[in-house]
């Protein structure tokens, strides 16, 4: 935690940039058409069509894409700023104020230009906004409850205030080389450590939420989203939650992200009434 923000490791930023060189100057109606055909295919399509193209691309040449990061690819292309782009790719529920009846989306990090620091780069701008957001509100209260729980340390040394200083006083390309990131942390690490430790997937903390819900948490997904449940609460518009329900149910799309946000607040909602 820490390293990725400061030091260029997440995925976004070294192909958000390269992305909207090659389809930001497309007209948007254009990029809109684009998008839609994408959608078009459900996620299973995609993965068996993009499965079997691989197997005649060489191995070195092959990207990572799944039907999934295709109705990624979808959902950014009808965006017309980079800024906007990053927006549509941290966010989950696209239009909120459609699945909250009477609703006005309030300001926030991600949206008030005003609170942004002043950075000309786009890849410096994600790295920023990641920072004072996704880290404090996502992933250091996801880990720190975590590792605390068992008297683990995880946080400190890549955000103790000096390493954030010195992060920001270096240039991109000693963070971001070759459409990789953290490349300085890798050149030290490759001082101390066999290169088979460093140089290898990714291992995430990711749980298959997606799965649950289709298996063992259906009943009570179902219970708590119930249409006329939720019209009678009155909270949310039931219809486009019930959309991609159905959607998630038949493996059409992983909406697992929506659904949860939905689902917790039902939780709590049912806990404090």
């Amino acid at each position: 935690m820490g390293g990725y923000e400061l030091f260029g490791g997440y995925y976004r930023y070294f192909t958000g940039r390269q992305f909207w060189q090659r389809v930001g100057w497309v007209p948007l109606p254009l990029r809109t058409l684009m998008a839609a055909g994408l959608n078009r295919v459900s996620r299973p399509t995609w993965d068996c069509l993009l499965g079997r193209i691989a197997t005649l691309v060489p191995a070195h040449s092959r990207y990572n894409l799944t039907g999934e990061r295709m109705h990624q690819i979808a959902r950014i292309l009808g965006v017309d700023s980079p800024d906007l782009m990053y927006r549509s790719l941290v966010s989950h529920w696209q239009q909120p104020t459609a699945i909250v009846p009477g609703s006005q989306e309030p300001l926030t990090r991600l949206s008030d230009r005003q609170s942004w620091a002043q950075l000309p780069d786009f890849t410096q701008r994600m790295m920023f906004l990641d920072l004072v957001t996704y880290l404090p509100d996502d992933i250091l209260t996801k880990v720190d409850r975590a590792s605390m729980g068992v008297s683990l340390e995880s946080r400190v040394p890549f955000l103790d205030h000096r390493v954030v200083e010195f992060a920001w006083t270096i240039p991109l390309s000693m963070k971001i080389r070759h459409q990789r990131g953290k490349w300085l942390l890798r050149q030290v690490l490759h001082r101390y450590l066999p290169l088979e430790l460093i140089e290898r997937p990714k291992m995430g903390f990711g749980i298959p939420i997606d799965e649950w819900l289709r298996s063992s948490l259906r009943d009570w997904a179902e219970s708590l989203i119930n249409p006329q449940r939720l019209q009678q609460q009155g909270f949310f518009n039931p219809a486009p939650i019930q959309e991609k329900w159905q959607q998630h149910l038949r493996g059409d799309r992983n909406w697992q992200y929506y659904l949860w946000d939905i689902l917790m607040f039902q939780a709590w909602l049912d806990e404090n009434q």
